[in-house]
């Protein structure tokens, strides 16, 4: 099951879109309850609790785009890199979710209410990111990848390998049309094949430590190809 590859932005750019969405999220937010904007004077206590649907909002958004809480990274081992994600990444999102059920009950039973437009927002807020991870696939969590002088691991959701680099004759790096990193083809003396999906594995912030790796280390048995549109 392929997973969806959100793109990596600046720190600064996530945190002002983040807050964005917030804004936006809290001046919508009234719309769940059954006070007036005229009235919100008499009712200041309303405003904890757009303030709390908006929060929920950002809650929903961050665990879809986990690349902003949990981004890939690259860490120097003997003789080689490994890049992961958290070990323990969606247990914490798990954690964090669970904020958002909490945030609607606690409004539901605190506030007076537009039930049409509290239940929309709700389901809005509480079922993307479950059909989210059905879509991408719940086993990704772990997903790695390790080059090293004597051996490439890897694992992209089910898929994963141990590979001892003296059995292998030929590394292929696949770049796509626009020349990035597609795949990693591997040709072992035994004459099968193995092909590392990178564009999968949400590396792309690490291409170019990936290529120069391979162009170091393994540069006896390396090939470079390109796909066509």
């Amino acid at each position: 099951m392929k997973k969806l590859i959100r793109p990596t932005y600046p720190l600064e750019f996530s945190i002002g879109l983040l807050m964005l969405i917030f804004f936006i999220a809290l001046l919508l937010s009234l719309q769940v309850f059954d006070t007036p904007f005229h009235s919100l004077n008499n009712r200041p206590d309303v405003y904890f609790g757009m303030f709390l649907v908006s929060l929920a909002v950002v809650i929903m958004t961050i665990i879809m785009w986990e690349e902003f809480l949990f981004p890939v990274k690259a860490k120097e081992i003997p003789f080689g890199l490994v890049f992961r994600n958290k070990r323990k990444k969606l247990k914490s999102q798990v954690l964090i979710y669970c904020a958002i059920p909490a945030i609607f009950i606690y409004v539901f039973l605190e506030y007076e209410i537009n039930v049409f437009r509290f239940v929309l927002w709700a389901a809005v807020c509480i079922i993307p990111p479950i059909v989210e991870k059905f879509i991408s696939g719940i086993n990704n969590y772990n997903d790695f990848l390790v080059l090293t002088d004597h051996k490439i691991e890897y694992k992209n959701n089910a898929k994963e390998g141990n590979f001892d680099v003296n059995k292998i004759v030929q590394i292929c790096i696949v770049k796509d049309a626009q020349g990035f990193l597609k795949n990693l083809q591997l040709l072992f003396k035994n004459t099968t094949t193995v092909t590392i999906a990178l564009d999968e594995m949400e590396l792309s912030a690490f291409y170019d430590a990936i290529y120069s790796f391979i162009v170091s280390h393994y540069k006896d048995f390396y090939t470079e190809t390109a796909e066509t549109e």
